[in-house]
């Protein structure tokens, strides 16, 4: 499965990234995130709860950051394990571009999936899938003005 998306924050690029690494920010973001832990500046583990359809499971996972090409872009990969619901894994590449004192956030994510999930259908998969990064960029949008105000 495959999510694209661009959005437009408005934020100074700078500003954005520094976001994008806060581990207090990403929590809120992140639906059902019950806890981030930052290892290191390129290791994170979360603990999360979703709703999939009839499937509800608690997941504990890790993410490596991949920031070489930081702050104009960055990539990460992860996976993470929901039990006898199953298990996801994939990753994202983001581009950050600074137009005037707002910022163009573009990403692509690649997502896979298995057990008791990857039973339900790959339309519901994605449109899930979906409304779960919609909410996380719009939640990070509205704490990002906030904090531009």
């Amino acid at each position: 499965m495959e999510l694209f998306d661009e959005i437009t924050i408005n934020a100074p690029k700078a500003a954005v990234f520094a976001a994008l690494n806060d581990t207090e920010v990403l929590r809120q973001c992140i639906p059902g995130c019950e806890e981030l832990i930052r290892h290191s500046d390129t290791e994170l583990e979360a603990k999360v709860v979703l709703k999939i359809g009839p499937v509800k499971a608690r997941f504990g996972g890790n993410v490596v950051l991949d920031q070489t090409g930081a702050p104009d872009a960055f990539s990460l990969t992860g996976q993470g394990n929901g039990g006898v619901a199953g298990y996801a894994k994939g990753g994202a590449d983001v581009t950050l571009e600074a137009v005037g004192d707002k910022t163009i956030l573009r990403y692509t994510a690649k997502a896979e999936i298995g057990g008791k999930l990857a039973q339900l259908g790959g339309r519901l998969i994605k449109s899930t899938s979906q409304k779960l990064a919609t909410k996380f960029f719009e939640t990070f949008s509205d704490i990002m003005e906030k904090a531009n105000v």
